[in-house]
């Protein structure tokens, strides 16, 4: 009895540990702080709207999944997401920029 609860209780403890990885990002968030000012114009603005290429609300990036920022960034680098001013700001970031921007984001 004493054996089982002991695994029970290792076992859980794994998996917390494989867990709690899950949303933090590979990138440095300290940093990200040289780098986001071209982010922030739009990103860091509450309630922000903009108007090209159509009016529509730009999401605040602060507390967002760190995957969905990564795979985001890398959708409009890649080609397989689209809006003109980020697929031209994510052309020029290294794996390393996006990997920062996520742990700095999903942090603030």
């Amino acid at each position: 009895m004493k054996q089982k609860l002991i695994m029970n209780l290792l076992l859980g403890l794994g998996m917390l540990f494989a867990l709690s990885g899950v949303t933090q990002a590979a990138g440095d968030a300290a940093a990200a702080k040289e780098k986001l000012s071209m982010c922030e114009g739009c990103h860091g603005i509450q309630g922000y709207k903009t108007a090209f290429p159509s009016a529509y609300h730009v999401p605040k990036l602060g507390g967002q999944h760190a995957d969905y920022i990564i795979k985001a960034l890398e959708g409009y680098k890649n080609g397989t997401r689209s809006h003109p001013t980020m697929t031209s700001l994510a052309k020029t970031l290294s794996q390393q920029d996006i990997e920062d921007f996520a742990a700095y984001y999903s942090k603030n």
